[in-house]
C-alpha cells in the first residue's frame, strides 16, 4: 500500500515534468519567434535546461515513490539524477562552444554591438 509520502513524490514528480513539457514548448516557439541566431541560442538553452534537467528530476521523484518497481526504483532514482546532473553541467559548456565557434568565424553579424572583445583584440594585433 503507498504511503502518503510515494504519494507526494508521485505527484511533485509530475509537476516537475509538466514543468518541463512547458519549458520545452516554449523554447520551440520562441525559437522560431526570436530575431537572431544569439537570441535563439537563448531558447536553446531554455529548452535544455528547462525541458531536460527538470523533467529528469520529475522522473527521479516518480521513480522514487513507485512501489510496484520494487528495490529496483533505486537504479532508476539514481540514473535520472546522474544524467540531469550531467545535462546540467554539459549544457551550458555546450552552448559556449557553440556561440564562441559562430563568433570567431563571424558567420552571424550582431548588430547593434555594445561590446566585443574579440574584435579588439584582433585589432590590437594587427
Amino acid at each position: 500500500m503507498a504511503t502518503i509520502v510515494d504519494w507526494v513524490l508521485v505527484i511533485a514528480g509530475q509537476i516537475l515534468v509538466a514543468i518541463g513539457v512547458a519549458c520545452d514548448l516554449i523554447a520551440a516557439i520562441l525559437m522560431i519567434r526570436f530575431p537572431n541566431f544569439y537570441v535563439r541560442l537563448h531558447a536553446l538553452t531554455v529548452g535544455s535546461i528547462g525541458g531536460a534537467f527538470v523533467p529528469m528530476i520529475g522522473a527521479a521523484l516518480i521513480a522514487a515513490g513507485c512501489e510496484f518497481l520494487g528495490s529496483y526504483r533505486w537504479f532508476m532514482v539514481g540514473a535520472s539524477i546522474v544524467v540531469a546532473v550531467i545535462e546540467y553541467i554539459l549544457a551550458g559548456s555546450g552552448t559556449h562552444a557553440i556561440a564562441r565557434a559562430v563568433h570567431r568565424s563571424r558567420a552571424v553579424e550582431v548588430y547593434p554591438k555594445v561590446v566585443d572583445h574579440l574584435e579588439e583584440d584582433r585589432g590590437r594585433e594587427e
